[in-house]
């Protein structure tokens, strides 16, 4: 059984959300797995695992925009803390005995794996941008460049890629797998039924959008306003992850920004998807774009009521596309991943007995 180091960003929920998933199957094999992450990744693993807070690099936010010069700035102004974490795991990797690193698109983890020449193991979905053949329109081309500068920048020269996408696409990078998006059990066990109400989340508080789901006629269940309460047809709860996947269960479509891990798990549970991409957060313009070349949902970088009104007459003919939407599991990246964790460090093993003798 090996021991691993296993690096999760923090920035926003998602890259926690699959990493409980596969460090709980990788303890379940017997191995030692040791987490770092920071912000949301941080508060959302410690209940389950033990986890050493580190520095994370963030994207800054303007109005629903990312802002790169400021995101730089901020990150140009964090080399002291960026410097402490790295001393901090490489003093930890060899208290720990670790034999192996895996990245979910978290830098510095990655940064120490390969200066101490540990493999690593890289999981994402960002890297479908990078090593797989994929298309995007040619008004976000330099969007895209940056996107790509930064995901090489994250985890550079892994030993393999394993990369999770909701659409079929052609690898073109040398140790670079594709498999489907990873999900928590509690959305493959789940049986969705479809209720009146249409669940809308946003990751800021969005009062344009609250005006205008209130001249919409169909009732709205929704999240990230800042607000709770009953008013008019719109229902606004706050955070929680049981009531919210409840409702996500339940719901007949999906109004939302166009994160990976929460558009895949609607597309998992047939939900038609309305996607608000981030302004220049090309990820999530990447991901509204394939949303709409498949058929599941549409998007907009601009919501008006016509909008909303069209999106909701279409439901069922998004509905009949999700009905071939393919329903996999997480079984073939964790057998993967495992037979990875077996390969890298029993030739590890074998490559430091030869240097003993």
């Amino acid at each position: 059984m090996a021991n691993i180091l296993y690096g999760v960003n923090g920035e926003g929920s998602g890259h926690s959300t699959r990493a409980q998933e596969v460090i709980s199957h990788l303890i379940a094999r017997g191995h030692s797995v040791h987490v770092a992450s920071f912000d949301r990744g941080l508060r959302n693993l410690r209940e389950n695992f033990e986890v050493t807070e580190i520095y994370g690099l963030r994207l800054a936010y303007v109005n629903n925009q990312v802002r790169y010069g400021r995101t730089l700035t901020r990150n140009l102004l964090s080399v002291r803390q960026r410097a402490k974490s790295i001393a901090l795991l490489t003093e930890r990797v060899e208290e720990w005995k670790i034999q192996l690193v895996v990245t979910d698109f978290e830098p510095l983890t990655c940064h120490v794996g390969r200066h101490l020449r540990l493999p690593v193991v890289s999981i994402d979905n960002q890297h479908c941008l990078t090593n797989t053949d994929v298309s995007y329109p040619k008004k976000y081309r330099r969007d895209a460049a940056v996107a790509k500068l930064v995901t090489r920048i994250m985890t550079p020269r892994a030993d393999a890629y394993l990369v999770t996408s909701f659409f079929e696409a052609r690898v073109k990078r040398p140790r670079t797998f594709l498999f489907p998006p990873i999900l928590r059990q509690r959305v493959l066990e789940a049986a969705p039924t479809t209720s009146e109400h249409v669940l809308v989340y946003v990751t800021s508080p969005a009062p344009a959008l609250a005006r205008l789901l209130g001249s919409v006629r169909c009732p709205f269940v929704a999240y990230g306003f800042g607000r709770e309460g009953q008013s008019g047809n719109v229902l606004y709860r706050k955070p929680g992850m049981d009531q919210f996947l409840e409702d996500l269960i339940g719901a007949k479509a999906v109004i939302a920004n166009a994160g990976f891990s929460l558009m895949t798990e609607a597309l998992h549970l047939a939900k038609p998807y309305l996607a608000i991409p981030i302004e220049h957060q090309f990820e999530q313009i990447f991901n509204a774009y394939w949303l709409d070349k498949m058929g599941y949902g549409t998007y907009w970088e601009d919501l008006n009521k016509e909008r909303v009104e069209s999106f909701l007459y279409n439901l069922p003919d998004y509905r009949e596309r999700l009905s071939a939407y393919p329903r996999r599991g997480n079984a073939a990246l964790l057998d993967k991943l495992c037979s990875l964790v077996a390969e890298y460090t029993s030739t590890r093993a074998a490559r430091a007995r030869r240097r003993r003798k």
